[in-house]
């Protein structure tokens, strides 16, 4: 019996290689083919903080400089958010536009597993388009901060975790309604506010996506404080706005895809 288990186990592990490596190939295949969309995703954000440095330098001269390490981090951030929360919403209006989203459904993988999947896949991409924007950063600002690769990684990581949960409830608003683009617009401004909210000053916003995972950044990366000299009740709010905002989301994703189904518009574009 434990044999047989193993072997089952070794199966599954073989088959969800095989799913991920297909979906890091598309991807990879996606940004290669258009590779003026790929550049101008960096671009964008690279030069929004130009803007921000170059303009905000000219206008409020030595006080930007006090606020500047709190600047990078937060367009660090930014770009790992934006990578979570639109990667899914996209996926799904451009399969849609595609018509393969019905393929996806009929997937031997499971519709869930293949999401899952993708949403992984996006992380992991967030971190690499960030990790390109914070060297651009520092090295057009000469500024340094520390980064300690555990530390970031497990907070980031638990930081967009909200961003996917909003993410999902996109995605799935993205199946029943198709064209939603416009809509993404205004969560990333959202996204903007939420992580240059005042958390220390008002409580209630560390419950918030973002506020409290983008306040621990701040402190990591500017004052180098590693992941276990947090207080544990900041790392516990972390850890709990993390799972309430993906499981949410992945609940009310599930049931707009039901609801689809329901009303028979997975196919409709």
């Amino acid at each position: 019996m434990s044999s047989h288990g193993d072997a089952t186990e070794r199966a599954k592990a073989i088959r969800y290689q095989t799913l991920l490596g297909a979906v890091i190939r598309k991807r990879l295949l996606l940004l290669v083919r258009y590779p003026v969309n790929t550049l101008s995703q960096l671009v964008t954000i690279y030069a929004l903080f130009a803007i921000v440095f170059f303009g905000g330098g000219a206008v409020a001269g030595p006080a930007l400089a006090d606020s500047l390490d709190g600047i990078i981090v937060g367009f660090f951030l930014f770009t790992l958010a934006i990578a979570a929360f639109s990667g899914l919403s996209w996926d799904i209006t451009r399969e849609a536009q595609w018509g393969t989203l019905e393929q996806l459904f009929m997937s031997p993988y499971g519709f869930g597993r293949v999401v899952a999947t993708k949403v992984v896949v996006n992380v992991f991409e967030g971190f690499l388009w960030g990790a390109v924007v914070l060297v651009l950063m520092l090295l057009t600002t000469g500024r340094t901060l520390s980064f300690d690769v555990l530390t970031v990684v497990v907070l980031g990581v638990l930081t967009v975790a909200s961003a996917v949960g909003v993410g999902f409830v996109f995605g799935g608003l993205a199946i029943l309604y198709k064209r939603i683009e416009n809509a993404f617009q205004l969560v990333q401004f959202a996204f903007i506010g939420l992580i240059a909210a005042p958390a220390s000053g008002v409580g209630w916003l560390n419950a918030l996506p973002l506020v409290q995972g983008s306040r621990m950044l701040q402190v990591a990366m500017q004052e180098g404080v590693a992941l276990w000299q947090f207080p544990a009740g900041d790392l516990g709010l972390l850890v709990g706005t993390a799972v309430v905002y993906a499981g949410a989301g992945y609940y009310l994703f599930q049931r707009a895809q039901r609801r689809a189904r329901r009303r028979g518009v997975l196919g409709h574009y």
